[in-house]
């Protein structure tokens, strides 16, 4: 009996193993893949950029499909067999070709003659032809509406020359984009229908809680459709690609191919559209959340684009290190390290070190939250700010302007040539001149650049490095040295030092370890 127990066991396990992908197209970054799915029957319109009452999705009770499950020895389990049956007609698979063009090098592979003949006349007979090459590539997509709309990844359709749609029938497509959002991957695909459309249902993610059951159905590996399973393993991860992060972790197997795809709850229900998967681990895929898909889409459906509000600032995490230096309880908010000049944010007051924890009533929790936060709102609105500033409540009124890419045209200074060794850290200092900015490629000719940090210092081990520009000491802006000398002889070695660095075009702060090291 206890064999026998284990056998079982040993079958449930091997029966949600998956596949991992071993390679990824030279054009697609290692985080993209593929997930595909279908959907039911009712279609929901993108007609305008939803409000928060509208972005509730979720369907009443009498329209809500009930989860078929199956009774095991070691409880019940959910069967997607009557799920996967009927939304497979709302899943399509996507192939993609680019003509990639290059003349040959005269002679051949291995060379030409090399003499004057060649070089006057090479071209001229059409020694030297152009070749062309076709790039295929696969990717999954979701039916949205009977019009013929259907929602996939950008990375899976950019640059694309053809695009052809394969239903579920094995019905195939020419389709055209309508419009694409690379800042969050996603775009939206048309097809003229010559037959009758099954749209999927969306869901609400925000009500999507970790530890349910979600599938998906895609194209993985050109393989054709493929339904994988699996729970959500975490909510609001950041992938460090964009100001936009905020995937949905799931352990369902994704691969190459399953990009563009949708995420099924067990209600049927899309609650996520398949974008990425960790190359290094197995398990660990990622999905856009689609109340945040729902509002793109809406806008690209309309307008061919997304237009999103802006305030004009740059913002980081808040550590336990900074927060303490800001006199700041918990970690919870977004810090600005940056507020551009002649942006809606200065207009508002709004200064570096400020850590905002509530926008237009909603509450930022992460950093990340912000920026979602923020690009909903319509340029025009009026909008208000919470934030701490040096450890008090402080509410500020602000006005969203459109989103555009604004270049820093902030006037430059004539710098001081001037350097000092501040041992107390373990760094080297100096005035910004025509050479160091040529050397460490700098944006900035404000405060003092870092020309050495010694490893093992109190500034390496707090993160400062060769090439940083330092701004501010503890809210103190700097102009030169002699700014920078004064305001570290203030600084209390025994606590935490706040320090405003720019780096790679951004500002950071950075928390100075205390001379104690603690």
């Amino acid at each position: 009996m206890r064999i026998a127990n284990i056998i079982l066991v040993g079958f449930v396990i091997t029966g949600f193993s998956f596949v991992v992908s071993k390679g990824f197209s030279p054009e697609i970054p290692d985080f993209f893949i593929g997930g595909k799915t279908h959907a039911e029957q009712v279609p929901y319109e993108f007609e305008s950029l939803p409000s928060a009452e509208e972005k509730q999705f979720v369907l009443p009770p009498e329209r809500i499909e009930e989860t078929v499950r199956r009774k095991t020895s070691f409880g019940d389990f959910p069967s997607f067999a009557e799920l996967v049956e009927k939304h497979k007609p709302s899943v399509v698979n996507i192939s993609t070709s680019t003509v990639s063009k290059f003349t040959m090098s005269p002679g051949g592979p291995f060379g030409g003659r090399g003499d004057l003949f060649e070089e006057f006349f090479g071209n001229f007979f059409g020694q030297n032809p152009q070749r062309e090459f076709r790039n295929r590539g696969l990717g999954s997509g979701f039916i949205v509406d009977t019009e013929g709309h259907i929602v996939t990844n950008n990375h899976v359709v950019d640059k694309a020359e053809e695009i052809e749609v394969t239903l579920e029938n094995g019905s195939k497509y020419e389709a055209r984009v309508v419009g694409s959002d690379p800042k969050t991957d996603i775009a939206l695909l048309k097809i003229n229908p010559r037959e009758k459309l099954v749209p999927v249902r969306l869901g609400n993610s925000e009500k999507l809680r970790i530890g349910e059951w979600v599938f998906a159905i895609g194209n993985p590996l050109g393989l054709g459709y493929t339904v994988t399973a699996g729970i959500v393993s975490a909510k609001g991860r950041s992938l460090n690609m964009g100001a936009y992060d905020n995937f949905i972790q799931t352990d369902a197997p994704l691969n190459p191919g399953n990009s563009g795809g949708p995420l099924f709850n067990l209600e049927g229900l899309v609650i996520a559209v398949n974008t990425a998967v960790a190359s290094q681990g197995q398990g660990i895929g990622f999905s856009i959340p689609i109340d945040m898909v729902a509002g793109i889409v809406s806008q690209l459906k309309k307008n061919g684009k997304v237009v999103r509000g802006w305030i004009g600032v740059s913002i980081q995490k808040l550590t336990e290190d900074l927060a303490e230096s800001l006199g700041v309880e918990n970690t919870r908010g977004a810090l600005v390290s940056e507020v551009f000049s002649g942006s809606p944010a200065e207009r508002a007051g709004m200064k570096a070190g400020d850590v905002i924890i509530r926008f237009q009533g909603e509450e930022v929790k992460e950093s990340s939250d912000l920026p979602r936060i923020v690009a909903d709102l319509k340029p025009g609105t009026k909008a208000r700010i919470s934030l701490i500033r040096n450890g008090k409540r402080k509410n500020l009124n602000i006005k969203i302007t459109k989103m555009e890419t604004p270049e820093d045209d902030r006037a430059a200074r004539p710098a001081q040539e001037e350097t000092t060794d501040s041992s107390s850290i373990g760094i080297k200092v100096a005035d910004i001149d025509q050479g160091l900015a040529q050397r460490y490629r700098l944006d900035w000719k404000s405060g003092v650049v870092v020309i050495q940090a010694s490893r093992g210092g109190r500034g390496w081990k707090s993160g400062i490095r060769e090439g940083d520009v330092i701004l501010e000491i503890d809210g103190e802006p700097l102009k030169s040295v002699r700014d920078y000398n004064k305001a570290i002889d203030k600084t209390n070695k025994g606590n935490r030092t706040r320090i405003l660095v720019r780096r790679r075009g951004g500002n950071v702060f950075i928390s100075l370890v205390p001379e104690n090291g603690k």
